[in-house]
This record gives structure tokens, C-alpha cells and sequence, in this order.
């Protein structure tokens, strides 16, 4: 079951079925899904299925773990962490609402998550994929220890940067606290 994470000011806990209307909303944001994925808007009826498979596949499985983010009980973005082939490990993906950029949460959300896999996890290593293009996040991931590892190019002809965050000795938590 996915766990309930919590920080300074953010709630991260396993979707309810009364999300779906904030998650479409997160997805169908322009802003936001530039830089998830290819990077192209994709129908709302397919968010909407998506939101579906973690209610009824991802948490019904246990495939991994994915989290609605709450701030003040308002939900301002989506979380997860996962195994995937292209970084060979876990991956974190996480999105936050254009209204929750720039104040740090993304700060918050990064080490929760990167200290959730390096705890209760016991991962080692955690990765991100990022849109070469996606400056903050690079900057953000950066900054919590994430180094770059490879370039990926994509058949659009964009990049994609694969970073990697290595658990240090005797720690359990996210691998930098600085901000």
C-alpha cells in the first residue's frame, strides 16, 4: 500500500476517487504537460482512463508507489516513484500545479520521495528523466544531489537527461537537504 508521506507543508497520500477532476485538470494544463512524456497534451479521456489504472491496477497490484499532493487539503500535483527499463531503476516523476511553482514545494516534494525510495525502499539509487529543455527541474535536481548521467534523443529530436541520485553511507533520507 502506498504510504502517506508528509513535509513542512505538503501531504502526499494515495489518490481517493473524488481526485480524478483535480488530476485531469493537472494534466490537461498546458504548462504542466510540456514537460511529462513526449511533451504533447493528450486527450482528456485518456488522463481520465489513466487515473483509472492507478485506482484499479497500480494500488490494486501494488505495481509502485504514486501519490496525489496536498497542500492546506488542496491537491497541487501528482507524485511517483517507480521501476522503469529506460533508467534501469527507480524512477521519481512528479508534476505540480502552475499555481504551486516557484515557493519550493517542488523542493519539498523531490526529497520526500527521493527519501521515501532510499528508506523504505532500500534503493540505493534514484533517477529522474528530465526534458533538457525543463531548466527548473534540472536546477532543483541538481541542487538535491542528482547528478547527470546520460542524454537520451528522443525521435522528435529533443533531449532527454537521465540523472541519478547515489544514497550515501548511513543515510535513509533524501540525498541533500540544501535549498
Amino acid at each position: 500500500m502506498t504510504p502517506t508521506l508528509r513535509t513542512a507543508r505538503l501531504l502526499l497520500e494515495p489518490y481517493r476517487p473524488e481526485d480524478e477532476d483535480a488530476f485531469v485538470t493537472l494534466f490537461q494544463d498546458r504548462r504542466v504537460c510540456r514537460w511529462l512524456g513526449d511533451g504533447r497534451l493528450a486527450a482528456e479521456a485518456e488522463d481520465r482512463a489513466l487515473f483509472g489504472r492507478i485506482l484499479t491496477k497500480v494500488y490494486a497490484r501494488r505495481l509502485f508507489d504514486v501519490w496525489a499532493v496536498r497542500e492546506d487539503g488542496r491537491y497541487v500535483g501528482h507524485a511517483e516513484i517507480k521501476p522503469t527499463e529506460v533508467v534501469g531503476g527507480h524512477e521519481i516523476v512528479y508534476a505540480l500545479a502552475p499555481e504551486a511553482w516557484g515557493r519550493g514545494l517542488g523542493t519539498e516534494l523531490t526529497e520526500a520521495v527521493v527519501g521515501h525510495g532510499f528508506g523504505a525502499l532500500g534503493l540505493n539509487e534514484v533517477h529522474a528523466t528530465v526534458m533538457a529543455a525543463n531548466e527548473a527541474s534540472l536546477t532543483l535536481l541538481t541542487r538535491l544531489g542528482f547528478a547527470h548521467r546520460r542524454d537520451i534523443e528522443e525521435e522528435d529530436g529533443t533531449t532527454t537527461r537521465c540523472l541519478t541520485a547515489v544514497r550515501r553511507e548511513g543515510r535513509r533520507s533524501a540525498p541533500s537537504m540544501g535549498g
